[in-house]
């Protein structure tokens, strides 16, 4: 299973203990994912569709606990996507009407098919009500990808005012959602691990929480060890370049100078370093006598390779 399917699994799992918050959870449901069907008759159908048997059944559960009513269950097959549909009904008007004066979902519609753009505020008055209504939300059309790879959290919506409402629902809680328009749908998301984190602790989802945060952490602590690795080869690239390049200035002062010739302190800096090649610039100053620290042998060093240019620049040399 997906992690998007891991989250859902749970949060089709918990449940709101009290009826504010399961009508709110439930609203957002309706409003995503439902459709209202009005008749000849102006009498009113509930159709709430879904792909995840999860989502179906958090639903069929939630207007039985809430309300007390038996919703219809209708599945259909598609050969050639090779999915399934699921679709909850209910076809009373008098229990459609109930789910929808709680939901406050009751506006007047023309005649036919309609799909829900918004909740009436009322709804999502407390803050208990906007964690519910959230956690509806994704369970109704909402997805994460797989936090090993990358972090992104997104909800759906056919129309950009219900879109418009859960980005002000997320920013209530000190995040910063963002909206961005994917063919005929608009798309609320988050990107960074760390408020998706939040999200998740907001919709009340402990366990994808911590699984999250255990990978976010591996993740941390590979960047950290990649980043001290890059250093530590960066520094030993930069050590092995400046051996070369000292090596390469004393053997063409040896050449042609002759090593004899320099001063004393510059003579055995140059000796030590040809004897040890590999050697850091403080093992260096340790071998000398008597040693100097790693700022004098350096300091030796440099004057070694001015030397070296200077004589490559009288002689004609090249660098």
């Amino acid at each position: 299973m997906s992690f998007s399917g891991d989250i859902k699994e749970e949060l089709s799992r918990q449940w709101s203990t009290v009826r504010h918050c399961q009508i709110a959870e439930l609203a957002a449901l309706v409003s995503i994912c439902g459709s209202i069907v009005i008749d000849s008759r102006n009498r009113y159908a509930i159709k709430i569709h879904t792909e995840n048997i999860t989502v179906a059944r958090k639903v069929f559960t939630l207007i039985r606990k809430t309300f007390n009513i038996e919703a219809d269950i209708s599945i259909r097959r598609n050969i050639i996507r090779q999915s399934v549909s699921y679709f909850v009904i209910i076809k009373s008007h008098t229990d459609a009407l109930r789910i929808l004066q709680a939901t406050k979902l009751t506006e007047e519609y023309r005649e036919g098919f309609e799909e829900i753009h918004i909740v009436n505020p009322i709804v999502v008055q407390q803050t208990c009500c906007k964690r519910a209504f959230l956690r509806g939300a994704f369970l109704a059309a909402g997805s994460m990808s797989d936090p090993t790879k990358s972090y992104h959290f997104e909800i759906v919506c056919v129309a950009e005012p219900m879109a418009a409402q859960l980005k002000a629902l997320i920013c209530s809680f000190s995040m910063d959602a963002k909206i961005v328009q994917r063919k005929k749908s608009w798309v609320v998301y988050l990107k960074e691990g760390a408020q998706i984190v939040d999200i998740l602790n907001i919709m009340e989802a402990p366990l994808s929480l911590m699984k999250l945060e255990n990978i976010r952490i591996l993740k941390e602590m590979r960047n950290t060890v990649n980043r001290k690795v890059n250093c530590e080869t960066a520094n030993i690239n930069k050590t092995v370049s400046a051996a070369v390049r000292q090596l390469e200035d004393i053997k063409y002062l040896r050449d042609t100078v002759g090593l004899e010739k320099l001063p004393e302190g510059l003579e055995d800096a140059a000796l030590v370093r040809l004897s040890h090649p590999d050697a850091s610039l403080k093992e260096l100053g340790g071998l000398l006598s008597p040693p100097v620290g790693k700022s004098g042998i350096n300091h030796r060093m440099r004057k070694l390779s001015e030397l070296a240019e200077k004589v490559r620049q009288e002689q004609g040399g090249l660098l």
